[in-house]
């Protein structure tokens, strides 16, 4: 996988205030800020470097207020790291192409894998399916 690497005026440039503060600099979003996410097929992707990371297929409502997979499309394009902030031992999940931080993965999901991969909305765009 070629890595996708730019200086922290390039990201600024590229991305939404909330989107740089979220991806940049592991932030997050207010739950239930996006009640319009698509719903129809199709697949989710970085918003930093476009790199495919979740199908609507493994989207389910988790009642948390931010969308929920419960699994990526490939678990090498989603990477995972040890996040102790805020005094809580949660582990973070970050896009591997352009290290931009996604959210966190929780082991209350449903089947098949038991996984909640609780997204920041403002992270990933949608491409519908033809």
């Amino acid at each position: 996988m070629e890595k996708v690497v730019k200086s922290d005026a390039e990201w600024r440039a590229q991305l939404s205030d909330l989107a740089y503060k979220v991806t940049r600099k592991h932030g997050t979003e207010r739950a239930g800020t996006h009640d319009n996410f698509p719903k129809e097929a199709g697949t989710f992707m970085c918003v930093c470097c476009g790199a495919p990371v979740f199908e609507s297929s493994t989207k389910f409502e988790s009642g948390t207020g931010w969308p929920s997979f419960y699994a990526p499309i490939d678990p090498e394009m989603v990477g995972e790291t040890e996040d102790r902030r805020f005094f809580m031992r949660r582990t973070e999940v970050h896009c591997n192409r352009c290290e931009a931080h996604l959210g966190h993965v929780f082991p209350d999901g449903p089947a098949p894998t038991g996984l909640r991969y609780c997204i920041n909305g403002v992270a990933l765009t949608f491409e519908p399916e033809d």
